[in-house]
């Protein structure tokens, strides 16, 4: 047994060596496509779970479909409550004060045209 679980860890660390040489290799679009890829199988595969489950126990999955809807709803509702809130921040008042009357300016021309 102690040889078999040599095997396999050793054969794990080679498939993690070769993981990273092609994400080394290969380019940075290149890595976006693959792990596109990877997400749509991903979610490929999730889905027929999700479609074994629900012929299964289909009380279930309503529940899990009411439940998500329901989440929906709550975090919509919580969307519109915060953009129609007030801004949060902190105001003074500040009262306006009655005009003072100003003396009239001296017209420095009339001066000058005086002399």
């Amino acid at each position: 047994m102690n040889k078999l679980g040599n095997a396999q860890d050793r054969a794990m660390a080679l498939i993690g060596e070769i993981g990273d040489g092609l994400r080394k290799a290969v380019p940075g679009k290149a890595m976006q496509w693959v792990e596109t890829g990877a997400a749509l199988g991903a979610i490929r595969t999730g889905g027929r779970v999700a479609l074994k489950v629900a012929r299964r126990n289909p009380v279930l999955a309503g529940a899990a479909i009411a439940g998500a809807g329901l989440l929906w709803y709550a975090a919509r509702k919580r969307a519109k409550a915060a953009a129609d809130a007030p801004i949060e921040g902190t105001a003074k008042r500040v009262d306006a004060r009655t005009p003072v009357a100003r003396k009239p300016r001296r017209e420095a021309s009339t001066a000058t045209a005086a002399e």
